[in-house]
């Protein structure tokens, strides 16, 4: 097997800038084609302190893997199989394993290696062409669509799913090897605690069957089910050094129907349904509409009152519309991220939802010109929005300290509160100025080794 293609200062280097303290190489140099520094980083633990995934027992993914448990995988019936072996159970696999990802592994690849299309996956009684005919808005109207043909397109997503969606158990750690990507695929975190991702591109997780949705918003809407990465139902997961785009098949280029994009993406990470003490760090996301939700639904009942605490730190947010986040209910601190905004597409970067607590302190903000910066945050139902130390740079002007939740405030009624009511604790590491965070950020969030 090839051995990892970086040195190890380059290692160190991306080791010391999360924080992680660097466990003991493995004795004998090189083992099964690791480096004693990729060894050491798939076995390294979330810091201590490092945001909400650090608090009680922390986050430790497959660190405690036995030898038997460490795998290099090259494609995606290898990564199955390190999961477990069985991709609907995979996920209740709560054996400690280590997980290096080589290369590119493809959501549509099947067991021998071929590449399916969208129309492998599809229901027979399933296709677009009589989709658009049978729910156009001026025949069918502004109801959800039912019948035949919108369960022969559930029955297609469910198709997709068993395909494209990589289910991870608790106690897992996945590390990308120099170059290592996810392409067309979801990777699943449900109803798993105690997961690390880190080092790893995530390109392009399309769906082939996008749900037409009459009532959402003005005109209606297309959705799409599938994220880059989702975590659900879990808690301790840290997401660490890993990059998310839409690669060459951005929403921009889809086609129009019902005077609507025909979206195929959703999320590049999005962290829901009850799920807690998560920690994103050092990680970047180009070029795509939906972010990150924080919190799936405004009811609730559903369970998310007192959970969905997340820390994002760190991060590098470039050509991206939305969801930066979009938060309901969590205690979510935002600090040391940098923002590079614009476009016609923008809408959003900050969603304070209802009874959400985003604390935001010293994040760097670059807008183009013509972006108002009182658009940056979104009011969906909240009330509060603790912000401190953003600088905002318009255009080629000269970088200022700004309020943004004043911009907005002064735009909007009624106004958003200062106090979000929390201050937050664990952090690891000084909290940047945010003019270091505009030089700093771009250069070590992401993929790197």
């Amino acid at each position: 097997m090839r051995t990892l293609r970086s040195s190890a200062a380059v290692a160190m280097l991306a080791l010391l800038a999360t924080g992680a303290a660097v466990p003991a190489a493995a004795s004998g140099g090189s083992r099964g084609g690791l480096t004693p520094w990729s060894l050491a980083l798939g076995r390294a633990a979330l810091p201590a302190g490092d945001g909400w995934a650090a608090e009680g027992t922390g986050t430790t993914g497959g660190s405690a893997a036995d030898d038997d448990h460490v795998f290099v995988v090259d494609d995606r019936a290898e990564l199955v199989a390190a999961l477990g072996g069985d991709n609907a159970t995979n996920r209740t696999n709560a054996t400690p394993k280590l997980i290096f990802v080589r290369g590119a592994v493809n959501g549509f690849e099947d067991a021998d290696g071929t590449r399916l299309a969208c129309a492998d996956l599809a229901d027979p009684a399933y296709s677009l062409s009589s989709y658009l005919t049978a729910y156009a808005p001026e025949t069918w109207g502004r109801t959800k669509p039912t019948g035949p043909l919108e369960d022969a397109r559930v029955r297609s997503v469910a198709n997709q799913t068993a395909q494209t969606q990589i289910n991870i158990g608790p106690n897992t750690t996945i590390v990308g090897l120099r170059g290592a990507r996810f392409d067309e695929l979801t990777l699943m975190i449900d109803t798993a605690d105690n997961v690390i991702v880190r080092n790893l591109t995530f390109a392009d997780s399309h769906d082939c069957f996008p749900a037409w949705s009459p009532t959402d918003g003005a005109t209606g809407n297309w959705n799409s089910q599938f994220d880059n990465l989702s975590v659900r139902r879990s808690q301790h997961v840290w997401l660490d050094h890993n990059s998310f785009s839409d690669a060459g098949n951005p929403d921009a280029n889809q086609p129009i129907y019902f005077g609507r994009p025909y979206q195929v993406h959703d999320g590049a990470m999005d962290i829901t349904h009850t799920s807690n003490l998560v920690t994103v760090s050092y990680s970047a996301v180009t070029g795509h509409d939906k972010v990150m939700l924080i919190g799936s639904t405004d009811n609730p009942s559903g369970g998310d009152p007192g959970r969905l605490k997340v820390t994002l730190h760190h991060n590098y947010f470039e050509g991206t519309y939305q969801r930066l986040p979009r938060v309901r209910f969590g205690q979510v601190d935002l600090y040391n991220n940098a923002y590079r905004l614009g476009g016609d597409d923008f809408q959003y970067a900050w969603g304070v939802g209802v009874q959400s607590a985003l604390y935001a302190e010293n994040n760097y903000v670059a807008l183009a010109d013509g972006v108002d910066p009182a658009e940056i945050v979104h009011d969906w139902g909240g009330t509060a929005l603790t912000e401190r130390g953003t600088w905002l740079r318009l255009g080629n002007g000269t970088p200022k300290p700004v309020s943004l939740l004043d911009a907005y405030n002064s735009a909007h009624d009624p106004d958003l509160g200062t106090d979000a009511g929390w201050t937050p604790a664990l952090r690891a590491g000084p909290v940047l100025p945010a003019p270091a965070v505009a030089v700093l950020v771009p250069l070590f969030a992401g993929a790197r080794l």
